[in-house]
C-alpha cells in the first residue's frame, strides 16, 4: 500500500521518523504541503517524493493521510474519496460538520473508498462506541492544558472554554480534536471544559461516561510534541498503528 502524507508538521515528522519503510507493506512514499520545504524534508527522510500539487500525490497511492488541518479536510477530502482513495483524517475536527461528514461518507460510498479517524490522543474510544449501542446520559470531558500550548502565560488557572463540543472545535479547531472524537465516537454533542492551567506540564483529558452499561472515567496525560505543544504524540502514535493495522490479520479492539 502506497500512502502520501498532506500537511508536513509535527504529526507527519512523528509518523515518518517511527514508521520502518514498507513496514506491514505500507510505503509512506509522497508528501505534499503548502510550504514546499517541508514535504522535500520528510521525502528526503523516507527516500519518497515531494510534490507541488497535490493531485500529482493523490493519483500516486492508496490512501492519503490528512494531518494539516481542519480547512484541509473542507478542502480536499471530496476530491480523494472521488478518485477512490481511502483517507485517514487526523483533523477530525471538521467532521463535527454533520453536512460535512454526510457528504464524504456519501461520496466514500459512491467510490468504495474508506475515512479512517484515528482515536488521537485520547484513551477510551472503543469503550465508549461500545456504550454507545446503549443508552448514553451523560459524556463529560474535562482538559487541562498548559499555557504555552495555547499561545498564553498565565500565572494562573482559568476556564478558557465550557460548552459543548461543536462550539469548541469552531473557537479552538487545532487543540480539541479529542472532543469531536468522543462526539462522533458517541453521536452526541459532548459537554466540554478547556481549563489553562500553568501547573501542567501535560495535555491532560479527563473524560467521564454514565450510561446503560454504568460508568466509567479515563484521564490521559499527553506529553506534547517538542516541535508543536498543540499535538501530543499519542494522536501520532494512534495513526502509526492504524497504518500499520491496515494491512494486519489480527485486529483488537472494536
Amino acid at each position: 500500500m502506497i500512502v502520501g502524507i498532506l500537511g508536513c508538521g509535527a504529526i507527519a515528522n512523528i509518523i515518518v521518523n517511527n514508521f520502518l519503510a514498507r513496514e506491514n507493506g505500507i510505503n509512506i512514499k509522497y508528501f505534499y504541503d503548502h510550504d514546499i520545504k517541508k514535504a522535500e524534508n520528510l521525502a528526503r527522510i523516507s527516500d519518497g517524493i515531494a510534490v507541488l500539487n497535490i493531485d500529482d500525490m493523490v493519483d500516486h497511492v492508496d490512501l492519503v493521510l490528512e494531518a494539516a488541518s481542519p480547512i484541509s479536510v473542507e478542502k480536499f477530502a471530496l476530491n480523494i474519496l472521488k478518485k477512490g482513495k481511502d483517507i485517514i483524517v487526523m483533523s477530525i475536527g471538521a467532521l463535527m460538520d454533520k453536512k460535512l461528514r454526510n457528504e464524504l461518507i456519501e461520496v466514500a460510498t459512491e467510490h468504495n473508498s474508506r475515512i479512517f479517524a484515528p482515536s488521537g490522543a485520547i484513551v477510551g474510544l472503543d469503550g465508549i462506541k461500545a456504550a454507545s449501542i446503549g443508552n448514553i446520559r451523560k459524556v463529560n470531558l474535562t482538559t487541562r492544558k498548559p499555557p504555552r500550548s495555547l499561545g498564553k502565560d498565565n500565572n494562573e488557572e482559568e476556564v478558557l472554554y465550557e460548552g459543548k463540543a461543536s462550539e469548541a472545535v469552531k473557537k479552538f479547531p487545532t487543540n480539541i480534536n479529542v472532543a469531536a472524537a468522543l462526539s462522533i465516537a458517541c453521536n452526541r454533542d459532548v459537554d466540554v471544559k478547556i481549563i489553562i492551567d500553568p501547573s501542567v506540564d501535560k495535555n491532560v483529558h479527563e473524560v467521564i461516561v454514565e450510561g446503560d452499561f454504568g460508568q466509567f472515567k479515563t484521564r490521559t496525560e499527553n506529553l506534547p510534541c517538542e516541535t508543536n505543544p498543540k499535538t501530543s504524540m499519542l494522536a501520532a502514535f494512534s495513526a502509526i498503528k492504524l497504518l500499520k493495522s491496515l494491512n494486519e490479520n489480527f485486529i483488537m479492539g472494536t
